[in-house]
């Protein structure tokens, strides 16, 4: 069995990113806050999921600086490990909006209609 890019991608970097969507805000520029935990040994409170001009893009915790700039407190070092955190962060946010249209088409399903499985989380 073969394959797919990402999962070779994962494979050899060796990172497993379990992304917890705190809140979700259908409205404004914040439209998430999440936790990750990368390899069950290291965890991010505070990162932000956040609607901008070119589409979704992912904020890491930051402090203001006594300049008034904004650093981020931690970020991934290289542009590809950044690429593969906004995604897990991403594919997580998608797949908690759609758990959610899931659950209020089945509560708004007549009785006696079948209802199909629920979806798992798993990033």
């Amino acid at each position: 069995m073969e394959k797919t890019a990402n999962e070779q991608k994962k494979e050899d970097t060796g990172l497993h990113y379990d992304v917890k969507i705190q809140s979700i805000r259908p409205e404004g520029t914040l439209r998430a806050t999440a936790t990750v935990n990368i390899n069950s040994a290291f965890a991010i409170r505070g990162v932000k999921l956040m609607e901008g001009s070119k589409g979704l893009f992912v904020s890491m915790p930051s402090y203001k600086a006594g300049n008034g700039e904004y650093k981020d407190i931690c970020f991934p070092c290289t542009a590809e490990a950044r690429k593969e955190f906004d995604s897990a962060v991403i594919g997580a946010y998608e797949q908690a909006i759609t758990q959610g249209q899931n659950q209020v088409q089945k509560q708004e399903m007549p009785v006696g209609t079948e209802q199909g499985n629920a979806q798992t989380m798993t990033i």
